[in-house]
Order: C-alpha cells, then structure tokens, then sequence
C-alpha cells in the first residue's frame, strides 16, 4: 500500500466523491463521499468508510447491513479530484438489496 498520499483536490464542503466498483466483475456499484478523516480510516481499515452529507456523520459501508466493501485498490484521477474504489462487495451495495445502486435506466441509445 501506498504510504504518502497525493495532493487531492476536495471540494467546497470538504467532501471528493469515490466510485466504488466491483474488482472482479468491474461493474460500477455506487458513488459516495468520502472527507480526509474517511479515506484515512478506509486505508486504516481496508473497507470503505465514507461521509454521510444526510446525516452528517461518517459511514462504515456494511456496519449494520453486514454488506461490507473490502478494498483491494484505491485510485484516484489525473484530475486528482475523483476516487475510484475498486472492492471485493460481501453483499449489495444499495440500500434497496440491488446488487448496485444503478439499476434505473435514464435513456438508452443505439
């Protein structure tokens, strides 16, 4: 694991947003926030722990659902202002039991 972390670029509020995606399958699984404190305890820990903007508090994915999110790499983007979460799920990743929170469908085009 990398030791020194880059200079990444966090929005107004604090918060950079992390794409989590499935390590095996690739598919995209969710989006959520992530603050310094939460992606200091994601690496501390190995799992993903994010910023909560509704409840304003930090979220350890799968603390109570049991749906944990191992990390088997983090990367971030040449802008340095996105993360990319690559995981090994232990169960869906959306609150409605989906297996990723994007399941709708907007628009489809050939």
């Amino acid at each position: 694991m990398q030791t020194e972390l880059p200079e990444l670029r966090y929005n107004a509020d604090g918060l950079i947003p992390c794409i989590v995606q499935d390590a095996e399958t690739r598919e995209v699984l969710m989006m959520a926030w992530m603050n310094t404190e939460s992606l200091a305890l994601t690496l501390e820990r190995g799992e993903t722990v994010f910023w909560s903007r509704s409840r304003q508090e930090l979220w350890h994915k799968g603390a109570t659902s049991g749906n944990t999110q191992k990390i088997v790499e983090l990367r971030y983007d040449c802008d340095a202002d996105t993360l990319l979460a690559l995981v090994h799920p232990a169960g869906p990743a959306c609150h409605t039991g989906a297996t990723s929170c994007f399941f709708r469908t907007l628009a489809e085009f050939e």
